[in-house]
């Protein structure tokens, strides 16, 4: 019998539910940093509704202890739609 391999799960910070890693989208505290350095990050899963949540809850800015701008939700909306229209 072989060993099975764990799927990583995070909580999305927008509807508070653990999820696959490769079904979120990681955001990072610091914009030089990329998806495998060290960092603290957040994670959304890839909807408009955890998105909509995330904002309105503040889960990003509880998550990454600051505040975040306006831009970066921004960023996040239109990269969601990015990935939307390649599924």
């Amino acid at each position: 019998m072989g060993a099975k391999n764990k799927t990583p799960l995070r909580q999305c910070t927008g509807c508070r539910e653990m999820k696959s890693k490769k079904e979120m989208i990681r955001v990072l505290k610091t914009p030089e940093a990329t998806g495998r350095k060290n960092g603290r990050g957040a994670y959304v899963y890839l909807s408009q509704e955890c998105v909509e949540k995330a904002v309105k809850s503040r889960g990003l800015e509880r998550s990454l202890k600051m505040a975040v701008p306006a831009e970066v939700y921004e960023d996040l909306k239109k990269e969601l739609a990015n990935i939307e229209k390649q599924q």
